[in-house]
């Protein structure tokens, strides 16, 4: 309401007005204004929009004064994170690859402003997220990751999440673009629940969609680091519960699609009943039509390891370990 009365009294042009002015320090506080008024609702950040503010803000990305770096990029993601139609009005105002130099920048804020500035245009369509990528914003992200620590990294992991989700070939180019390493390095290095939580999440967006997806994150040794996230209850109580659902869903939906049985062997001995069925799923679908596979399964031990497995019976687990017991005559199984 606030902010309306604020539009209503008609401040949105005049501030337009002042972010034009030559003194840096008004337009910074004018942009402040701006990305404080627009991030409220789409019928406010439109307001701003209407006004012009877009492709003045948009050519202050190159300013060479941080804080009113931060600013700008700030009012550009709040008036993108809206809706579609929005994120599009920001990117014609010719953003790419501009931005990407922000991500570069000396000032941590600058850093995070601009990769959540991606972020928001990237989360709305596969059609956003391939313009990023052809732009060359995902391999700008992923070495911007690479190169900071903390809660600067959150906003460029949870981009590359997004740009994962949409689809198989964007999923594709977050691997080919070595987003995996970075992203499993954020698991190990970090010390907050909520970032390890958003890298998992990302994870898990990556090698949700085939057995070549999930492959490609399973070799990068991130499944024993997951389940031991997932494992881990030290945590505080609020954070481990959302970090914990997260962290399950990313196991899930690689597991789920993880035909590749080395990575998935050292799990058998450590995985809860919960996750182990769906470990165990995964080796009765593949089992039965490789014979290779079948013979590595009994002498690294993990047929001895499935038999020692407690399952309900009748239960789905039960079936899965039921399946690979008949993949071997009766005097191996025993």
């Amino acid at each position: 309401e606030l902010s309306q009365a604020v539009v209503d009294a008609g401040a949105v042009p005049l501030l337009v007005l002042c972010i034009q002015e030559p003194e840096i320090a008004l337009k910074r506080i004018a942009a402040s204004t701006l990305s404080d008024i627009s991030k409220h609702s789409p019928e406010l950040a439109q307001t701003v929009v209407d006004a012009g503010a877009i492709a003045h803000l948009a050519q202050m990305i190159l300013n060479p004064d941080a804080k009113l770096k931060r600013q700008v990029l700030s009012a550009l993601s709040q008036i993108a994170k809206h809706s579609v139609d929005l994120a599009e009005l920001v990117v014609e105002a010719e953003i790419f690859p501009v931005v990407l130099t922000c991500l570069k920048d000396s000032d941590e804020y600058v850093k995070k402003n601009g990769a959540t500035l991606i972020r928001e245009i990237a989360k709305h369509t596969p059609e956003l997220s391939q313009l990023i990528v052809n732009a060359g914003g995902v391999a700008a992200v992923i070495d911007c990751i690479g190169s900071c620590r903390g809660t600067v990294r959150l906003p460029g992991i949870m981009m590359l999440g997004y740009v994962a989700a949409h689809s198989e070939n964007l999923s594709m180019a977050v691997i080919v673009s070595k987003g995996i390493p970075p992203l499993c390095a954020c698991l190990i290095e970090e010390h907050e629940d909520h970032i390890k939580a958003a890298a998992a999440w990302a994870l898990g967006q990556v090698g949700r969609h085939t057995p070549e997806h999930a492959r490609a994150v399973a070799v990068a040794n991130v499944l024993p680091t997951l389940l031991a996230m997932y494992m881990d209850t030290r945590s505080s109580e609020d954070l481990q519960m959302k970090a914990s659902i997260f962290t399950k869903k990313a196991l899930k939906n690689i597991l789920q699609k993880c035909t590749y049985l080395p990575a998935l062997e050292p799990l058998l001995h450590d995985a809860p009943p919960n996750i182990m069925k769906h470990i165990v799923g995964q080796f009765s679908k593949v089992l039965p039509h490789d014979s290779k596979a079948r013979r590595l399964f009994v002498t690294t031990g993990g047929l001895k390891k499935v038999q020692e497995i407690k399952a309900e019976p009748g239960s789905l687990l039960q079936e899965y370990i039921n399946t690979i017991n008949n993949c071997y005559p009766e005097e191996i199984v025993r």
